[in-house]
Formats: structure tokens, sequence, C-alpha cells
């Protein structure tokens, strides 16, 4: 469920919905702590009081002090050093009156480093503003102002009776801690002592841990605002551009959507930008071509199509044996033509998916030149007796960056295109060259029946229209896929007529590796 509402919230809504629930656990650790540190803060302070209570207790029994006013003046007065660094102690005896008060002494005020202003007992019968007190089964009501001589008589009545019992009192912006104990002898109650101290310093302490996690907290949540503002306004708004770039491509929607400011960026996002347009370039160029070259296929199609539904009606309804003849070669000839376009066809596609994912690199021209022309000579030296013969100029290496199966498909597709358009018994030569300039130059050079164009380039062009008399056994798309191969490699490629005899000229020039 958790997950599955992550997957459909926008990025920055995940991030602060994370950031939520983060400080959401975190606020409730910081609770619970909060909540625990006073409790051990008091029991810290109150483990001081029980001492001297306890020694207290050891040395009234040790010496027989009875609970009655001058014999605790005396005591107080005798051992004054168990107070230091205490508020305030008071004595009770068993009914609850007050017998002995450290504030009403006239003690040293080292030994007693905070007085109460109010020395009666009539002070502690005061209503209180706030209360804080750990109960331990002692029932002092919640909603009632109470007392010292109140909760010593609940004390009294309770399940703590002869053990140290501390409670906690606000007042006038002083927090008090109180800590009490019945006094045994002989196995009876003679009285109370009870030690009331300032703890300011328990409240300041507590206070400033809240203090530090408030501003802590907002000081965060400014932080995550900002990173946020800067999250959504450097990062996921050019993400929603990019989205709604591809979205109008997609849907080829009229709306422009500019990321050219996106592309000037010198981060990941200005790559990702320059990446995706330069792909969004490339595949609209993709689909113009593709749409171009389908209506060509179209319309080249249409051709013998029409001569295959001409001839099959009239072969229909002549019953002359030659005419029959002739249309059956007529009807041949168009199908063979159709099943070419489609082969060389999907060659092409064939061909723009494996060059993708093909490397160039540095190869040695000449061997891939000399296998190529063996195999042709193999074919066509016998069947027609068209020789084919490799020339250079005598170079040791002819080094060219390229993809060595590529090369061999662009010598292969020319010399196929020569043996066509050349006669039986004529000579075709591969020569091979270096320029002035180091580039590597490769010439085919035929014995065929040439060019009718002036502008030669022409002839590369998908199902160009204005061929030779003698067409030979092409689609159309042959000189085109050498095209695309030889720009793939960075070279040029142009054609010519022969000027020392009658044939044409295909020229290809590699650049220096």
């Amino acid at each position: 469920m958790f997950s599955n509402l992550l997957k459909r919230l926008s990025i920055l809504k995940k991030f602060l919905f994370i950031n939520f629930v983060f400080f959401t656990i975190i606020g409730l650790f910081t609770f619970a702590y909060l909540k625990n540190v006073q409790p051990n803060l008091i029991k810290k302070k109150s483990s001081n009081h029980i001492e001297v209570i306890n020694n207290t207790i050891d040395n009234l029994i040790r010496i027989d002090v009875k609970f009655e006013e001058e014999d605790i003046r005396r005591f107080l007065f005798s051992t004054r050093f168990l107070f230091q660094n205490l508020d305030r102690v008071l004595f009770f005896d068993n009914e609850l009156n007050l017998v002995g008060d450290t504030d009403t002494l006239d003690l040293d005020p080292r030994s007693f480093s905070s007085r109460l202003d109010t020395v009666e007992l009539e002070i502690l019968n005061e209503k209180k503003t706030k209360e804080i007190t750990e109960k331990k089964n002692i029932n002092i009501g919640t909603n009632n102002t109470v007392s010292l001589k109140d909760i010593l008589f609940n004390y009294a009545a309770s399940k703590n009776y002869g053990t140290p019992y501390t409670f906690t009192q606000e007042e006038f912006n002083k927090f008090k801690l109180t800590t009490m104990k019945n006094v045994m002898q002989n196995g009876q109650n003679i009285g109370y002592l009870a030690i009331t101290e300032n703890a300011n310093d328990i409240k300041a302490a507590i206070d400033e841990r809240k203090t530090f996690v408030i501003r802590t907290a907002i000081a965060v949540g400014i932080v995550v605002l900002i990173f946020s503002f800067v999250l959504n306004r450097y990062f996921l708004k050019p993400i929603k551009n990019l989205v709604s770039y591809t979205k109008t491509i997609k849907d080829k929607s009229l709306k422009t959507t500019s990321i050219e400011a996106l592309k000037l960026r010198n981060d990941e996002l200005g790559l990702l930008s320059n990446s995706l347009d330069d792909m969004t370039l490339e595949l609209q160029k993709r689909i113009t071509q593709a749409e171009n070259f389908s209506t060509d296929l179209v319309h080249e199609i249409r051709n013998p199509l029409a001569s295959l539904k001409s001839a099959s009606e009239i072969l229909h309804d002549t019953n002359d044996i030659n005419q029959r003849i002739k249309l059956i070669d007529i009807l041949s000839h168009d199908v063979q033509r159709i099943e070419r376009l489609i082969t060389d066809y999907s060659q092409i596609l064939k061909d723009e998916v494996a060059l993708s994912k093909e490397k160039i690199k540095k190869i040695d021209l000449e061997p891939i030149i000399k296998s190529v022309v063996d195999d042709f000579n193999n074919i066509h030296k016998y069947k027609r007796k068209i020789k084919i013969s490799y020339e250079n100029d005598k170079k040791n290496k002819y080094f060219i960056n390229g993809i060595e199966n590529r090369v061999e498909q662009i010598i292969a597709n020319l010399l196929d295109n020569a043996v066509s358009f050349s006669e039986d018994n004529k000579e075709i030569v591969v020569k091979v060259s270096k320029s002035k300039d180091k580039q590597v130059m490769v010439n085919i050079l035929d014995e065929g029946i040439g060019f009718k164009e002036k502008d030669t380039n022409k002839v590369f062009k998908r199902f160009y229209s204005n061929r030779p008399d003698k067409f030979g056994q092409h689609s159309g798309l042959g000189l085109n896929i050498v095209k695309n191969l030889v720009d793939l490699h960075n070279a040029t490629i142009n054609a010519s007529n022969r000027i020392d005899k009658k044939g044409a000229n295909m020229e290809i020039m590699f650049p220096k590796v």
C-alpha cells in the first residue's frame, strides 16, 4: 500500500512525504526522550535527598532526639553540615505539626544557598499554579491544589508509607523538588522529615532541550523547503519540460516546447537534453526518410503492378502461344523486379539497425578489395568472360577508419553494378591509390554504356528515374545503399564517365588516418 502510494506521487511530493514521515518518527522519539528527561533528572536529585534523609534519621535515632521543637533546634545547630547545599529541611511530629525548619534558624548562609521568603508553615497551604508529581499510588487528586501537609497526610495513608517519596510542584516560575520520609524508632512512627529544594536547573535543562529541538526542527524545515524549491526549480521543472517536449513529439502536436535553455546547462540535465534533442532530430530524419522511401517504393512498385495486371488480362484473353510466352516472360520479369525491390528495402532496414551497433576502427583496405575481386572473378570470369583486375600505386599500406564488412559491401555493390552494365568479354578495373594529401582513393572503372546525365550525383538517389536503357538486374536501391555506407565512413563518392574510353568511373575518397 505504501509503495503504491509513492508510485502515484510526483518526485517532489515523494520527497516531501518521506521527509514528513521521517520528521514524524524523529518527533515521536524526541517526545519520548523529553518525557523521560525530567523523571531522570528528578531521580538524580531525589537520590541525594534520600541519602541526606537516611543519614539524618540514623543520627536522630542514634542520639535519641525527640520530635519536639527545642530538641530539633539543638539537633539542627549541631548537625548543620548535613544540610549543606539544601534549600530547606522540615521536621514534623507524628501528628503533622511542624517542629523544625531550617528557614527559621540563623544558620550559616553558606550552608543554605537559597532561602524561601516566607518562613511560616502557612506558605505551604497556598494554592499552586501547577502541580507536577509522581504519585506512586498516593491519591492526591489532579484537579485540587495541595499543600505539603496534604501530601504528608496522603503519604501516611499510602502503600509507600515507610519508603521515601518525591514530588514536584511549580509556582511563581519556581520549580520545587520535595522528598519526604517517615522516621521509625522501635517499630513506631515518631515523625516525618522533608527536604525541599529549588530545582530550576531541571526546568532550565528541559526548556533548553525543548528550545533546541524546536529551533532544530524549524531550521531543518526551512532547509527542506529551500531544497524543495531548488529541486523543483532546477531539476524537476526542467524534467517536466523534457517530458512535455517528448509528448509533443509523440502526439505530433502543433504546440512547441523548446529545450534550448536546457541544452546550455553544463550538468547531467544539459547532457540529457542535448542527447534527447539529437535523438529526436535523428528520429525525425529517419521518419522523414522512411516516409519518402515508402512513397518512392509505392511509386516504384506501381509500374510493375500495372504491367502485371495488363499482362495477366491479355494472357487470360489470348490463345496465341507466342504471345502467351512473351506475356509470361513479362510477368516473371515484373515479379522478379518487385521481389528485388522488397529484398533491397528489407536490406536497407537491416543495415540501419546493424550500423547503430557497429564500431569504426582502423583497417587495411587492400586485402578486403582483393578478396571481393577474387570472388567476382570466380563467378563472372567463366560465366560472362568479364575480367576483374586489381591495381595499386605501389604504396605499402592503405589504412582507413571503417567497418570491415561494410567496406566489403561497398566494393561488392559497385562491382555488381559495373558487371550489370557491362557486356560480355569486357574488363573492370579496381584501382587503389593515395592522393597528395594522403587520402585513400578507390576507383572502379568499367567498359559499359556510361551515364547520360551531366549531373551524375543523381544516380545515388533512391529509384533514380532516368536510368540507362539497359537497367540490368537491379531495383534502383543499390547505389543509394552504397552512398549511405560511404557517408557512414565520412568518405565521398562520385560518379563520372571515363575519359580514356567508354564506360563509367566510380571514385571513393576515404579520409586519411
